[in-house]
């Protein structure tokens, strides 16, 4: 009787190790298949871009030449930035333009270079444009844009309302993008005629538009790059489960390290993409700027 009652408990023992190792098999096939699907997921889970480089804008209209006899008149560069923020404001009551000194020192090397080179171009005989021309005056810019004057004036209101006049430099006066405004008005010999030339640099500086955080960007390659080598663990982990007798020591030790490391890896795919969508937002955000679309 008692050698059989022994026999009915190993018979039971035998049962709940046997039944214990098919759950956790069965568990552990349920965790698998459920990191597939986060792997499938997360891989869906792209990394925005940030526009490679932005595609810089520059808006020019054909150089202005006027007349008028030559006087004593002394022009202003504030007085022209007023008049053009005046112009502004009873035009579309636009913002007004912030003084730049970089700007400013742009459009004073171009209205030298004209005169010392005798030419009256945006370009000039070089090659640098009115994008190099800011470049190289460490104005990082979206958008730049360059108005000419050549002649000789009675005030500085005569000399934005003649660019007023010229639809192009008008557009340039009136375009709600630029928020900076650099400008140089001297006096000097073109062509055998004593003349001022005047230059307005137009500018939407490339600070404006916020860029996404790298710190955010650096803490998705490390999450990715942890995640890759959990995904390897855990197929290693799968491999041995499946050549592993559910009957063994080791069996269920298994299988508790592998659901472990899916649970590990679940939860940082989790976090990485709430982070990816973050920095995605940032990188939308950053891009409507640069297009204007802000």
């Amino acid at each position: 009787m008692v050698n059989k009652f022994k026999k009915i408990i190993v018979f039971i023992l035998i049962a709940v190790a046997f039944g214990a190792g098919v759950y956790f098999k069965d568990d552990a096939v349920r965790f698998y298949n459920g990191l597939n699907k986060q792997v499938q997921d997360f891989k869906k889970t792209d990394v925005g871009q940030i526009i490679s480089e932005v595609q810089k804008q520059v808006s020019t209209a054909t150089p202005l030449k006027v007349g008028g006899a030559s006087n004593k008149v002394i022009l202003l560069k504030t007085q022209i930035i007023a008049e053009t923020n005046l112009q502004r404001q009873e035009n579309g009551s636009l913002s007004a333009l912030k003084e730049n000194e970089k700007l400013d020192q742009a459009a004073l090397a171009k209205a030298n270079d004209m005169f010392l080179k005798q030419y009256f171009e945006h370009v000039s005989p070089t090659g640098v444009g009115p994008g190099d021309l800011a470049q190289n005056y460490g104005y990082d810019y979206i958008i730049v844009g360059e108005n000419l004057i050549l002649g000789n004036f009675l005030s500085e209101k005569e000399v934005v309302q003649d660019w007023m006049n010229s639809p192009g430099h008008r557009a340039n006066i009136l375009n709600n993008r630029y928020s900076e405004i650099g400008v140089a008005v001297i006096k000097g010999t073109y062509k055998g005629e004593t003349v001022w030339i005047g230059v307005q640099e137009f500018g939407l500086p490339l600070s404006s538009c916020i860029p996404p955080n790298d710190n955010l960007k650096n803490e998705i390659d490390l999450n990715k790059a942890q995640l890759d080598i959990l995904t390897s663990q855990i197929d290693e982990r799968k491999i041995q489960i499946e050549n592993t007798n559910p009957k063994s020591a080791s069996y269920n030790q298994m299988v508790n390290d592998f659901n472990q490391l899916v649970a590990q890896y679940n939860s940082l795919a989790d976090a990485t993409k709430s982070i990816v969508a973050q920095y995605n937002d940032q990188i939308n955000i950053f891009n409507n700027c640069v297009a204007g679309n802000k």
